[in-house]
C-alpha cells in the first residue's frame, strides 16, 4: 500500500479528521505492515526456492543412479558378449590347430609305415658274391641292416 491508499483508507478509518499525528501513525503502521508482508513473502519465495532446489538435486541424485545403472548394465552386456565372441574365436582355433595336429600325425603316420615297409624288405638282404676255388671257399659278404 502507498501512502495515498492510506489516506482513502483513513478516511473511513480509526482517525479523526485533521489529526495529522494520528495519520502519520497510521502510515507507519501501513509500512511497517508492508515491510513485514514484504520480508514473509520473500521468506516464503526462499524457502520454495530452497524446497525446489533440494527436490531438484534429489531428482538430479536419482537421475545420475539410473543412468549409472543402465551404464553398468549396458558394460556387463558388452562384456558379457565380448567375451563370448572370444570363447567361440578360442574354440575355433583350438579346432583348427587340432586338425592341422591330427593332419600332421596321419602324414607322420604314413611316412613311417612306408618306412617301416621299406626296412623290413630291404633288411636282413645278403648282398655279396662268391667263389669256390679247388682248395679254398672265398666269400664277399655285405649284409645290409636299416
Amino acid at each position: 500500500m502507498d501512502t495515498g491508499q492510506v489516506s482513502k483508507a483513513s478516511a473511513g478509518g480509526t482517525c479523526p479528521e485533521g489529526d495529522k499525528q494520528c495519520l502519520q501513525r497510521e502510515k507507519a503502521a501501513v509500512r511497517i505492515q508492508a515491510w513485514w508482508r514484504g520480508g514473509r513473502v520473500r521468506q516464503t519465495l526462499l524457502q520454495a526456492a530452497l524446497r525446489a532446489w533440494a527436490i531438484q538435486c534429489w531428482w538430479r541424485s536419482a537421475q545420475a543412479k539410473t543412468l549409472e545403472q543402465r551404464r553398468r548394465l549396458a558394460l556387463r552386456l558388452y562384456t558379457c558378449q565380448e567375451w563370448a565372441v572370444v570363447k567361440v574365436q578360442a574354440q575355433v582355433r583350438m579346432w583348427q590347430a587340432r586338425r592341422r595336429f591330427l593332419q600332421a600325425r596321419q602324414a607322420a603316420c604314413t611316412i613311417q609305415s612306408h618306412w617301416r615297409w621299406h626296412t623290413s624288405q630291404t633288411r636282413g638282404l645278403l648282398q655279396g658274391c662268391y667263389e669256390v676255388k679247388a682248395s679254398h671257399l672265398e666269400l664277399d659278404i655285405e649284409i645290409l641292416m636299416a
